[in-house]
């Protein structure tokens, strides 16, 4: 491999092991690209440790870095920082990227230096492999454009479906002061709105990421503490887009966020996931929903959505 790889791939891992394998099998399979693949192994007390160092022994791409927990976004601080790519692509633990992905998405920037960062379609599953739903974003940045618009609700016009999907360029990272500590969940958006403001995003219009979705998972059980960061990362949009400094919003985001990234998982989050996916899967009419929404109302009964949705699903 050359000294410096055409792509830097950067994953967090925590207590991943069970799904560990086939993710990473997923990357170092990828063809016609040179890379690298670091890997910030934050903290876990699983095999997921063991589990890394026995594949960074068979393939030297795989550069591993073993810390103390420090969070997500931290870590994903630190790989990239380690990242000695051109472009740098992300991927989660418990995700896959088919065949073609790398590939495709340095394709789409090397062809047009306006584009900043890409992605692609994405199929999101389900705890047993049940699918959930395939996130396309809106489909207008099909090519390269500009997605910043302060008439749409969240700012942009499209965006990338998935964390796991993006690809992005390493300079441009560190123009934008790349991930920032204060957003411990939503540290994917505030980093695409800040992307934007220095060129085009575009939307692969085919899947070559899969998602996967627990109860125990942050998109699953975490999705409101998700929700609020993501209005303080677009609310620190609009204050730059006015020509003031954001800082006043970090600070917002530090005031929330010892409460919030120190919080055990308690029954109502694991109510709030279990509920996510039994909802996705009984608007696909899958059977499967009942045990999930069921899980979500033993877990807290108080759930109102739950019981609704409980009982439609004993008639799907």
């Amino acid at each position: 491999m050359n000294k410096y790889p055409e792509v830097s791939v950067v994953m967090s891992v925590y207590n991943s092991a069970a799904h560990l394998a086939p993710t990473l099998d997923s990357i170092l399979s990828q063809e016609g690209i040179e890379f690298e693949f670091i890997v910030v192994n934050d903290g876990s007390t699983d095999k997921s440790g063991q589990i890394l160092n026995y594949y960074s022994q068979r393939d030297s791409r795989l550069r591993i870095v073993h810390q103390q927990n420090t969070g997500l976004t931290r870590a994903l601080i630190r790989g990239c920082d380690a990242a000695r790519g051109e472009f740098i692509a992300r991927q989660d633990a418990g995700d896959i990227s088919l065949p073609g992905r790398l590939k495709s998405q340095v394709a789409v920037l090397r062809q047009r230096d306006d584009c900043v960062f890409v992605s692609c379609w994405t199929d999101v599953i389900g705890p047993k492999g049940e699918f959930l739903y395939t996130s396309r974003g809106t489909g207008v940045a099909s090519s390269p454009i500009n997605v910043l618009s302060p008439q749409a609700e969240w700012g942009v016009v499209d965006g990338p479906s998935h964390h796991s999907s993006v690809m992005f360029r390493a300079k441009q990272y560190a123009l934008c002061g790349g991930y920032r500590p204060e957003f411990y969940f939503g540290q994917d958006w505030d980093l695409w709105y800040r992307l934007s403001s220095l060129g085009t995003f575009c939307m692969l219009q085919r899947r070559l990421c899969i998602c996967s979705i627990t109860p125990a998972s942050i998109s699953g059980s975490r999705k409101a503490e998700q929700e609020r960061f993501a209005r303080l990362s677009r609310k620190a949009l609009l204050v730059r887009q006015a020509g003031l400094s954001d800082e006043p919003v970090l600070q917002e985001a530090r005031q929330i966020l010892s409460c919030v990234a120190k919080r055990a998982n308690s029954k109502r989050d694991r109510a709030a996931g279990n509920y996510f996916v039994g909802k996705c899967l009984l608007d696909n009419q899958n059977k499967a929903a009942f045990g999930y929404l069921l899980a979500a109302v033993k877990e807290d009964p108080l759930h109102l959505a739950g019981w609704v949705n409980l009982t439609r699903s004993l008639f799907t």
